[in-house]
C-alpha cells in the first residue's frame, strides 16, 4: 500500500499510528534517509562522497596494506563536516519518543553518526550494524577513544595519519568498511529482535546494502507488520504492509500526533 495523496496519506497515518499502539514488540530500522534530515549526506547519492572517492579503493584490507589509503581515509574523516555539526531531527527525536513511552524495544541502523543516541534513546537500545564514527581503535591493541579526541590530536600535531600512542598500532574509526566483516553480536541481536519484533518501522532505508537488508525480510517472514517510510522506492516495498513515500521526520510526526489524538 503506496500512500499518493492527502486522503490516502491521512488513513495511512491512522493506520500506522494503530498498529503502533496495538505493537507490544516494536522495533525500529533505519537508514541514510534518516541522516541526510539532519544534514549528513547519503555516500551513495549523487553529490555524495562516492562521486569524490572510489569505494573500492578504500577497503578494509588496503587500509590495512598501504600507508596512501590510511592517509585518505584520515583525510576523509577530517573534512567531514557535518559529523561535527549534524543534531538529531524530527525522526531521530519521533523514535526517542516511542521509547520513552514504552513503545520502542530498539532501534536497528546502518547509519554511524550516533544521532539516535543524542535524541535521547539509551545506547544499549541502538544496535549499530555498520559501526560508529564516535569512536577511534587501535587494530592492534583494541585501545578506544572518542573520535573527536584524534581529531583535536590531529589538529595539534599537524598529523595526516595517527597512530596510536599506546602500541604505536594502526587507527580506525570503528565504522565497518568495505570487506571488513559485520560486527556478529549487533548482527545476531539484529536478527534475533527481527524474529521476535511484531512491527517492524523500516524508516530512510531503500534496503540495498546487504547483509544489513535482510532484516526487515526476516522480521516479515516471522510474521511481523513491516511500514516503510522511504522518499523513493525500496526493494522492500513489495513485501511492506504499508509504505509511505515522504520525509522521515514529517511522517514520523504525523504518526506520532494521529497517536496523541487517540489517546
Amino acid at each position: 500500500m503506496t500512500t499518493t495523496d492527502h486522503k490516502d496519506l491521512s488513513a495511512a497515518v491512522a493506520l500506522a499510528a494503530k498498529w503502533i499502539g496495538e505493537s507490544e514488540r516494536l522495533v525500529a530500522f533505519t537508514g541514510a534517509g534518516v541522516s541526510t534530515e539532519s544534514g549528513i549526506p547519503d555516500f551513495r547519492s549523487p553529490g555524495g562522497i562516492w562521486e569524490k572517492y572510489d569505494p573500492r579503493e578504500l577497503t578494509y584490507l588496503k587500509f590495512l596494506a598501504d600507508p596512501k589509503v590510511r592517509k585518505l581515509r584520515w583525510k576523509m574523516f577530517m573534512e567531514n563536516e557535518a559529523m561535527w555539526k549534524a543534531r538529531p531531527n524530527a525522526a531521530h527525536l519521533a523514535l526517542a519518543e516511542l521509547h520513552r513511552r514504552g513503545k520502542l524495544r530498539a532501534v536497528i541502523t546502518q547509519n554511524v553518526d550516533g544521532l539516535h543516541q543524542d535524541a535521547g534513546l539509551p545506547a544499549d537500545k541502538v544496535i549499530e550494524l555498520h559501526g560508529t564514527n564516535r569512536e577511534v581503535y587501535c587494530i592492534n591493541c583494541g585501545q578506544r577513544w572518542p573520535a573527536a579526541v584524534i581529531r583535536d590530536r590531529i589538529l595539534a600535531e599537524g598529523l595526516e595519519v595517527p597512530e596510536c600512542v599506546a602500541c604505536a598500532g594502526i587507527l580506525k574509526t570503528a565504522t565497518v568498511s568495505f570487506g571488513q566483516p559485520m560486527p556478529e553480536r549487533e548482527l545476531g541481536e539484529s536478527e534475533r529482535l527481527a524474529r521476535e519484533s511484531d512491527l517492524m518501522l523500516v524508516i530512510g532505508s531503500t534496503l540495498v546494502v546487504h547483509p544489513a537488508a535482510m532484516i526487515p525480510m526476516i522480521a516479515k517472514e516471522a510474521g511481523a507488520r513491516v511500514v516503510i517510510i522511504a522518499l523513493s522506492e525500496t526493494a522492500g516495498d513489495h513485501y511492506a504492509d504499508l509504505v509511505f513515500r515522504g520525509k522521515a521526520g514529517e511522517i514520523m510526526g504525523l504518526i506520532l500526533k494521529s497517536m496523541k489524538g487517540e489517546g
